[in-house]
């Protein structure tokens, strides 16, 4: 009886030090890291496409989306619920790139490319694998390896096996960036220190040109 006791109140600290106590977060200047900026803007707002896409991630997930992964005749979610790869469609989609419509195009010009049995734009781009794809191709290549702190910026998209999402801008003690995503039905907060947990699964770290 006292071991169940004891498990309880061990797994409830854990619990509380998890949630209640988040990794404390540090910035590029903490680690002498200079900040990038794009020298494109897409959508000619006045901001550049890398600080849009990390601007543009976090107005999406402020709207705390609910998990579900349901089929959308306009593609995009538009009901409070999404997935994993809403969050980078919408932080593409807030600096102007609508990946939607450009993986379509990549699917039709390069068919044998992506392994896709019927095509269907409305969801072909919600797919980790269609993603990876893509940006293999139109995005620039950088490191998996996570632990070369000044190759990664807020902005970028990481992919996994399963996954994707947005580097953050912030970073863990160690320099390793947090990491923007939508992962489960559960989740409390949408900007986590996961990549070192993670970093077994990672295929692909790309940056939008």
């Amino acid at each position: 009886m006292k071991k169940i006791l004891f498990m309880g109140l061990l797994l409830m600290f854990c619990f509380i030090a998890i949630f209640c106590f988040p990794s404390q977060k540090y910035s590029n200047e903490t680690f002498g890291i200079e900040r990038y900026y794009s020298l494109f803007d897409k959508d000619q707002d006045g901001i550049d496409d890398q600080t849009d896409i990390l601007m543009s991630a976090k107005e999406y997930l402020k709207t705390k989306p609910k998990y579900q992964s349901k089929y959308y005749g306009s593609g995009y979610p538009n009901d409070a619920y999404g997935v994993c790869t809403d969050v980078v469609a919408f932080a593409l989609l807030g600096a102007g790139y609508d990946i939607k419509e450009l993986l379509h195009e990549d699917v039709i010009s390069r068919p044998l490319e992506y392994d896709i049995e019927v095509i269907d734009k409305n969801i072909d781009f919600r797919r980790v694998s269609n993603l990876q794809t893509y940006f293999l191709e139109h995005a620039i290549s950088l490191t998996t390896d996570i632990h070369q702190i000044f190759a990664w910026q807020g902005g970028d998209i990481v992919v996994f096996k399963k996954h994707i999402g947005i580097v953050s801008d912030a970073r863990n003690q160690r320099g390793i960036p947090f990491l923007f995503h939508h992962a489960h039905t559960f989740q409390i907060s949408y900007e986590e220190d996961v990549l070192e947990d993670l970093q077994e699964e990672i295929i692909g770290h790309f940056r939008i040109s």
